[in-house]
Order: C-alpha cells, then sequence, then structure tokens
C-alpha cells in the first residue's frame, strides 16, 4: 500500500477510462512525459455547498486543459464533456465533498526522443481532499522572497497554457524561497516588474484600488485571478489590470496572491533577493498584517465558491447533478 498522508482520503485513480485503486501502478518508467515535462494539467477545487459538493468553474478548466494540449502538440483521447463526466465520477469515487482535482494530459510510453512521435497522449485524473495550500498562514499572511532568476517570458512560450516541464522553474524557487526563509517566491519578468509566484497570481492593494498585472507581463490568465477581479468590483472596489513595478509592490497597502491551490492568501512581508549584488532588504506590506481589503475579498471568495452568493453560482458545477 502507498503512503496516502500528502493524499487524505484518495482510494482511486481514474485512468483512460477505468478506475485503479490508488496503490495500483500503471505508469512505464520510460513514458515520455516523466523524462521531459511533456504534460498539462490542471489544478481545480470542488467545495461543499447546501446543493452537495460543487466544482469551481469546472468548464473554464477544462477549456484551460485541452487549451493547453493544442499548444503542446497533443492529439487527444477525449474531448471537453468527457473530461467532465470523468472528473465528476472521480469525486463520486473516492467519495469525497471538498477536494483537489488533478487533470493530466501527458505523452505516455512509445520513444524517448525529444519529438514523441510513438508516444501516445493519455489521461489520468485524481482527487483527494486538500486543505490550504499555505497551510495556516493562510489567514495571517505569508512572507515571499523575489527571485533573482526571471519568469519564463511570454515570447518564448504561451503563457497561457500550463505545460508540465515549465513548472520545474517553480520547484526550484519555491524551495529556495524556503531555504531563505520565506514562505513562497515571487517572480520578476524580463522587463524587471512583478510578475507572479511559482503557482500563483499576484495583486496589490494601493489607496482602495485592487490591482494585478497585464497578461503582457509573463504571468498565467488565473482562472481565480479573473473571478477575484469580478468579486472585488462586485463589494465595490475600483480594480485596475496594468503593469506592476517593485516599487509599486514594495508600497502597497495590502497584497495577495490568487490560485486554486492558494484561493486567496494575503502577502505580509517581501524579501527582495532579485539583485545579488546588492544583497537582500526586506519590507513590511502595509502595516505588516493582513488588510481589510484582503480580508473582504478572501471572504467573499470562501462565501463563492460555497454557494452562498446565489449570482455567482453561475460557476458551480454540481457533481450530483
Amino acid at each position: 500500500m502507498l503512503d496516502i498522508t500528502h493524499f487524505p482520503k484518495a482510494t482511486k485513480y481514474w485512468y483512460m477510462g477505468k478506475f485503479h485503486d490508488w496503490s495500483e501502478l500503471t505508469l512505464h518508467p520510460m513514458a515520455h512525459g516523466l523524462h521531459y515535462g511533456t504534460t498539462v494539467f490542471e489544478g481545480i477545487r470542488a467545495y461543499p455547498t447546501a446543493k452537495g459538493s460543487a466544482v469551481f468553474r469546472l468548464p473554464e478548466h477544462v477549456d484551460r486543459l485541452i487549451y493547453s494540449a493544442a499548444v503542446a502538440k497533443m492529439k487527444l483521447p477525449y474531448g471537453k464533456d468527457e473530461i467532465i463526466a470523468a472528473i465528476k465520477r472521480t469525486i463520486q469515487a473516492n467519495k469525497l465533498e471538498a477536494c483537489y482535482i488533478r487533470p493530466l494530459y501527458f505523452y505516455s510510453y512509445g520513444n524517448l526522443g525529444l519529438v514523441p512521435k510513438a508516444s501516445p497522449v493519455e489521461l489520468v485524473i485524481a482527487a483527494w481532499e486538500w486543505s490550504a495550500y499555505l497551510g495556516e498562514k493562510a489567514d495571517l499572511g505569508v512572507s515571499v522572497y523575489i527571485m533573482p532568476w526571471r519568469r519564463v517570458h511570454h515570447s518564448q512560450l504561451d503563457m497561457k497554457a500550463k505545460l508540465g516541464g515549465i513548472y520545474m522553474q517553480s520547484t526550484i524557487s519555491g524551495l529556495e524561497a524556503r531555504a531563505q526563509g520565506c514562505d513562497e517566491a515571487v517572480f520578476l519578468n524580463l522587463e524587471g516588474r512583478v510578475a507572479e509566484g511559482p503557482g500563483e497570481n499576484l495583486f496589490i492593494v494601493k489607496d482602495g484600488v485592487v490591482k494585478t498585472n497585464e497578461l503582457s507581463e509573463s504571468v498565467l490568465e488565473g482562472i481565480t485571478r479573473t473571478s477575484v477581479l469580478e468579486i472585488a468590483k462586485d463589494l465595490g472596489f475600483k480594480t485596475a489590470v496594468g503593469p506592476l513595478t517593485k516599487e509599486e509592490f514594495f508600497s502597497a497597502d495590502e497584497s495577495f496572491f490568487t490560485g486554486t491551490a492558494v484561493e486567496v492568501v494575503p502577502i505580509v512581508k517581501i524579501t527582495d533577493g532579485s539583485d545579488p549584488q546588492a544583497g537582500r532588504r526586506n519590507y513590511p506590506v502595509g502595516t505588516g498584517k493582513t488588510g481589510d481589503i484582503v480580508r473582504k475579498i478572501r471572504s467573499a471568495y470562501i462565501d463563492v465558491v460555497r454557494g452562498k452568493i446565489g449570482k455567482f453560482e453561475k460557476w458551480l458545477t454540481f457533481v450530483n447533478e
């Protein structure tokens, strides 16, 4: 039996049309995706609601999965409706209500040249119970480390796609940030402006305006990012989308991450390590504590994903329907 400490309540996964016991291994070690990161994926969450388990923005996530696969030149064995049905069945098979869901397309076993000309594309879907990505600090706020390495640039790859191999940069930087005593990393782009976290979009609040950066700033078009912009407007806050400089980040009244895994998490301290020659500098964000606007947006987001705000129920797919 496999240890499921980090995959609570996971009992089965869906792989190419069939369910397998969690401890059953089906991947050949010479699978192309394992060696070159030739995968595309989504991170999705389901939440408990008064109408049962509901997946947040499931169609949008599956649309992006299919878009990412097109960027990776994949010929897909399943379409949108089949993927949505399989995700719902996977949640049901594991008897989960609140969970994290990971669908992943990958080039599987066939050949091991860089071009996967003999490697078919396969799909696996898993679901398990997962709480806040950044743990107990999700409420208190986190510290971030601005990396000396720049984010992959939009002129190099299509940043709208979630390509597995690109996340090696995120893994290395996340480990480095923690080695520097911080909770998470932040990337600058090649232009020297603020881009995003390893798996999160970034917002600031200044003089009551909630701002995030342009898609042309080498960031993922996050589904949570888009949702939070709409939620913030609904709460009556002004929003802005545009380039975000380091100076704006340092002088913000409040700041926060958004993402499926992280949800909405305040940033309360910045360590700037972007220029190794200049040394590290520390900056509190605002008062150094979670601000009122971030707190309101976070609270509203939690209510939205749990079906407590009727106008946003359009974003929920109920598992048992």
